[in-house]
């Protein structure tokens, strides 16, 4: 039967790219182009956060998604995930995920960094980060660190995209953008101390 009828696993992929160090290190250099995961990856946002290392590192925008079963694999897709052919793929793929079968499926999610994290002016306050972006990454890492007060704010920015909008949907008038700026600091401070990011 060759695997028809067989349920692939689905999966989302959300704001949020978790890779081992050596790969992220290979994706910032341009060696690596694409990730390569188990079951049927969808992609739910035009671009993610890469974390490596207990850190964020970099800002990616998704360039493509295929879905392929194993047996499909070639060596232009393993060096698109920063491996040298289609054997040492399968078998970086089988240490991670377990037995794979040739009939199982894996997406292949095309990457391209857009930001790397810790590399902007010293003047910008937010060491570089967009305030969506801090804000993401300071619920993630920061937990009991905020209060409910300050999460709530953390996540109005990254509802509206904006701390202007922020401002105006939690404080009634965009004159209290300080409001908010004053919580995004607090949070750029606090993962800064905890070496979450980089100082500037």
């Amino acid at each position: 039967m060759g695997g028809e009828g067989k349920k692939a696993r689905r999966t989302f992929l959300g704001r949020h790219l978790m890779l081992k160090r050596e790969y992220a290190e290979k994706l910032l250099s341009g060696e690596k182009k694409a990730t390569i995961r188990y079951g049927v990856v969808r992609v739910k946002y035009p671009e993610v956060i890469i974390h490596a290392g207990g850190r964020p590192v970099a800002k990616a925008r998704i360039t493509f998604t295929r879905v392929k079963r194993v047996e499909e694999l070639t060596d232009e897709d393993a060096r698109l995930d920063g491996f040298p052919d289609k054997r040492t793929l399968l078998r970086e793929l089988r240490r991670v995920y377990g037995d794979l079968r040739r009939d199982d499926y894996v997406t292949i999610i095309g990457l391209e960094v857009v930001q790397r994290f810790g590399e902007e002016a010293s003047e910008d306050p937010y060491g570089g980060l967009d305030p969506v972006d801090l804000a993401r990454i300071a619920l993630r890492y920061l937990g009991n660190e905020l209060s409910l007060e300050e999460r709530e704010v953390l996540l109005e920015v990254t509802r509206r995209g904006s701390i202007r909008l922020a401002a105006l949907s939690l404080y009634g008038s965009i004159h209290k953008r300080w409001r908010v700026r004053r919580v995004l600091r607090k949070a750029y401070d606090l993962l800064v101390g905890k070496g979450v990011l980089p100082g500037r």
